[in-house]
């Protein structure tokens, strides 16, 4: 919630200017007046200190700032793509294109590579392959995980 203009209640406010010069501890009907003069709006940033920081903003931008604000960010959606070691070179052509379209889309991907017995460093190379093949269109998030029966690495988009 942003307070503004006469909803400001102090004696005084800490006033900074338009263009961030710091004016000083100022009274707050003359603070609302240079506003007034300036054809500004006089926005509280904190409660939490006294005299409270006010600024010189322009007119409506506060208002829009604070909306700017309420929306939410793109929440990104992770896509789990999985192969095997052993995988034959079109079906590998077929998974990375998946694990491109994804990032390009704007989500990431999960790639993830089941894990029989010693097959840990054939996984991880298969990985270290796709990881250099999609570099075009996302950047890992994790490093290579090796555990037990899967081996996995998280790729974000290149936003």
């Amino acid at each position: 919630m942003i307070i503004m203009n006469e909803k400001i209640k102090a004696a005084e406010v800490e006033l900074t200017g338009v263009n961030g010069e710091k004016l000083g501890i100022v009274p707050t009907a003359d603070a609302l007046a240079m506003a007034r003069k300036l054809k500004v709006d006089l926005v509280c940033t904190s409660l939490f200190s006294s005299p409270p920081p006010c600024k010189l903003i322009a007119a409506g931008a506060a208002k829009q700032e604070q909306q700017q604000n309420k929306r939410p960010a793109k929440e990104l959606k992770v896509k789990e793509i999985r192969l095997t070691p052993h995988i034959e070179d079109h079906d590998y052509e077929v998974k990375r294109s998946q694990a491109e379209r994804i990032l390009r889309s704007g989500n990431a991907v999960l790639l993830n590579v089941a894990v029989k017995g010693k097959e840990g460093t054939i996984a991880k190379a298969l990985l270290e392959r796709l990881l250099q093949d999609l570099t075009a269109c996302g950047r890992k998030k994790t490093g290579i995980q090796l555990s037990g029966k899967q081996a996995a690495v998280q790729l974000d988009p290149l936003v």
